[in-house]
């Protein structure tokens, strides 16, 4: 059953259906067995897997593939935004692809209605009962296209779905499957027609892209393998949901010493306190952006956190939730300039080789 207002890609099993609430772990992972905590071989080769089929797509740009699987793995959400043509919507496709789950897709429009996101109650005239039909969010990845040309309405249908993982519609909740990731795209250039995130919607993404232009070379190789076909004919599963699961139960385990946290609490605050800086992080963003470090360390075959994990990452997952004093909106600076002068200006913690990791076994 499809709306006019949304196209479905690879729509999800229960999409169309009548549904009721099931318990999480009875469609967690969409037949697949749960898994264990990942062991540190299976998971780089998994990883690498991924990041391998992400690059045979998108040409030139590996470390936007490696964040965006980061934030997979760490439980969030992506916000792709550039300008048209540079392949936010194909990152998002080719990253669905990697994984055998359910995967939709929404096309943002001004007409587009929170229950095409969510779902509606149906009156089923033979059993006399209002059932529920659930909408494309009822999906492991969703793929919400131009987000920002819904009104402000449907764009608060996810607000629910993004932070707790379920959907309520005429007082039921409906738990989504594991694991869940709205990946979203917007125009930042043309303006008219949108409705630009409102800054809890902005909040609710782990981190923001900018895909950017490629290079000389990966453009020149774009168009000499692209022109025929797209690439995405190609793309085909490397990991199963229940693989990705396990990914996710193995960055959870990884170990975050005190001073990490400090001086992810440092940050934060630094942005509060900053004078160019309007609005500064959420005590959710420094949640979040610790989850990132997390997997970032994962990434890089270790079970501890450093505070170059944290760096790494904080640019990606702060910058988008920051507002700008006028003064220093106007004096020309940026969110990402003023988050690297404060990352600049604090003082880290120096620790003799390995005490991040001592920190653990002593603990």
């Amino acid at each position: 059953m499809e709306s006019k207002r949304q196209v479905t890609v690879e729509p999800s099993r229960l999409q169309g259906e009548a549904y009721s609430a099931l318990p999480r772990d009875a469609a967690a992972f969409n037949g697949h067995k749960p898994q264990q905590v990942m062991d540190a071989e299976r998971f780089h080769d998994a990883s690498e897997r991924i990041l391998a089929s992400i690059s045979k797509v998108i040409d030139g740009k590996a470390d936007a593939a490696k964040l965006a699987l980061t934030v997979l793995l760490a439980q969030g959400h992506l916000l792709l935004e550039d300008v048209p043509g540079v392949g936010k919507t194909l990152l998002a496709k080719t990253l669905a692809r990697t994984v055998d789950c359910t995967v939709s897709r929404i096309q943002f429009t001004p007409d587009l209605l929170p229950s095409d996101v969510t779902g509606v109650s149906i009156y089923n005239q033979s059993s006399r009962q209002f059932e529920f039909r659930p909408g494309a969010v009822f999906a492991n990845i969703v793929i919400g296209d131009e987000i920002n040309r819904a009104s402000a309405k449907t764009q608060s249908a996810l607000l629910e779905c993004m932070e707790e993982h379920q959907v309520t519609v005429d007082g039921h909740s409906y738990q989504l499957g594991l694991p869940f990731m709205v990946v979203a795209t917007q125009n930042p250039i043309e303006m008219e027609g949108t409705y630009p995130l409102p800054e809890a919607q902005r909040d609710r993404f782990m981190a923001r892209i900018s895909m950017g232009y490629p290079d000389r070379d990966a453009e020149i190789e774009m168009l000499e393998t692209h022109q025929a076909s797209s690439p995405l004919i190609n793309v085909t599963p490397v990991v199963t949901a229940a693989d990705v699961a396990a990914m996710i139960a193995a960055v959870q385990q990884v170990y975050v010493s005190t001073a990490i946290k400090e001086y992810t609490v440092a940050i934060g605050r630094a942005t509060r306190e900053s004078a160019r800086l309007r609005l500064g992080a959420s005590p959710r963003s420094l949640l979040q952006l610790l989850r990132a470090a997390k997997a970032t360390a994962a990434l890089d075959g270790r079970d501890f956190v450093l505070p170059d994990d944290v760096v790494d990452v904080a640019e990606s997952v702060l910058a988008h939730r920051i507002i700008l004093d006028r003064k220093a909106a106007s004096s020309g600076d940026t969110p990402q300039t003023v988050l690297r002068g404060i990352l600049a200006s604090l003082p880290v913690a120096q620790e003799p080789p390995g005490a991040w990791r001592r920190d653990k076994q002593s603990a």
